[in-house]
């Protein structure tokens, strides 16, 4: 595929960072929300559903693909990859689209591109898993080796850019996000062969800069945080996480002891930045982001957990409570995130048994998705407790997106529009 883009005029900008941003209130242009913490601060989404109960609409979706949803205003942006016959590796069509959040009605469908797959992917995996992400301007929609894509909102191109291919350990696939802040978007790119972080300017597609990464695969997506009035880009790893400054790319500090295949994204709150894995071995740091070079073994490292961490789905911070799943399974366990404190460890709940979804926090409750299709909510809070057990009738990889009165949610061959209804 050729490296190339195409220019379009700047646009104004908005800006993502740990303290949310009016600009996003009230949307969910990101998989893990306004905040990169996984908390929709004004929506109210029902507590009680499934596949034909306070469903407002409901779409067959064409092909295959795990990346979450994001809205922005009435629009519902999705990504897909369909197969052109039955060969895994043969040629697929690479999918972007829209779809009015009142009704369901697709409003554009755009084939961003035509490839084949250079290597396959795990069995639980698709060639679309990476989430788009919009700034209510443009969406940008990752497909990773098939190439990154700019669209306006109402569907026309503005800009492509090709990295080449990556090498993914043990062909278990790809899904790293991409991540908006201010003008630039932040592209992750570690693989087997030479890893970078990429910094581009959204308008444009142009490098801005990039960074040389001593890591090898990561499924995990970049989480723009302020410390002292400085941009700071964190992005974990399996030898190290490591945090640049915004406007250079240079490496400000990094810490070891991570485990294998890091997947899981950061969290942080104004004082700490929380980073976990958990194949092969179980890790959780939260970590001062105003230490600098190596801060492994030093007071920069305010306190570790070294069991039941996330494998898969990402940590979710609400408030003072960090709640996160033993490895893939759906044992739950919710801490401070000020000291580690535990507030219940490691809590079977009927419904979940295997996740790679991430929580999600809205009104009060949080919503806990398993791939068999349930989608368990709990009251926001330091103790357990289950308000209500759903099933969708399909497996849902996808993290839910909570906006206004609604629950977007993707699954395996349907986007929902859950709506609350008087009775909730």
């Amino acid at each position: 595929m050729n490296r190339l883009f195409t220019v379009a005029s700047a646009i104004a900008a908005l800006s993502l960072s740990v303290v949310p941003q009016v600009a996003w209130a009230g949307n969910w242009g990101h998989w893990r929300g306004e905040d990169g913490n996984g908390v929709a601060t004004d929506a109210n989404p029902p507590v009680k559903f499934g596949s034909d109960e306070n469903v407002r609409w409901k779409v067959d979706l064409p092909g295959k693909g795990s990346g979450s949803p994001v809205v922005w205003d009435d629009r519902v942006f999705v990504t897909s990859a369909a197969a052109l016959s039955a060969d895994p590796l043969g040629m697929h069509e690479f999918l972007v689209m829209a779809f009015d959040r009142n009704t369901g009605q697709t409003l554009w469908s755009q084939v961003a591109v035509k490839a084949r797959p250079h290597e396959g992917t795990h069995s639980t995996n698709g060639f679309a898993s990476a989430s788009p992400c919009t700034d209510g301007r443009h969406v940008y929609a990752s497909f990773n080796s098939r190439g990154l894509f700019c669209y306006t909102m109402d569907g026309q191109l503005v800009w492509k850019r090709d990295f080449g291919d990556m090498a993914m350990r043990n062909g278990f696939g790809e899904g790293s996000s991409p991540t908006i802040e201010g003008d630039m978007l932040l592209v992750p790119w570690d693989h087997e062969g030479a890893s970078r972080l990429y910094a581009l300017d959204k308008n444009t597609g142009e490098i801005l800069w990039k960074t040389d990464r001593d890591e090898p695969s990561n499924w995990g997506t970049p989480l723009v945080i302020e410390s002292e009035g400085r941009s700071q880009v964190v992005l974990t790893g399996q030898n190290k996480v490591r945090s640049y400054d915004l406007q250079t790319g240079q490496e400000l500090w990094s810490c070891g002891g991570q485990t294998e295949r890091p997947a899981a994204s950061p969290v942080a709150t104004d004082d700490l930045v929380i980073v976990t894995s958990g194949f092969r071995g179980a890790f959780l740091g939260a970590f001062d982001p105003r230490g600098r070079g190596d801060i492994e073994g030093t007071s920069s490292v305010v306190w570790t957990r070294h069991r039941d961490t996330p494998d898969i789905g990402s940590p979710l911070l609400s408030g003072n409570r960090l709640y996160f799943y033993k490895g893939k399974s759906g044992a739950l366990t919710c801490v401070d995130v000020t000291t580690g404190r535990e507030h219940y460890v490691a809590q079977r709940i009927s419904g979940l048994r295997t996740i790679y979804a991430s929580p999600v926090a809205a009104g009060g409750h949080v919503y806990l998705s398993d791939r068999s299709g349930s989608i368990v909510v709990i009251k926001d809070s330091p103790e357990l407790q289950i308000v209500s057990v759903n099933q969708m009738g399909e497996t849902v990889d996808a993290t839910p997106a909570p906006v206004d009165d609604q629950l977007i949610v993707r699954g395996e061959d349907h986007l929902f529009c859950l709506q609350r209804s008087e009775e909730g």
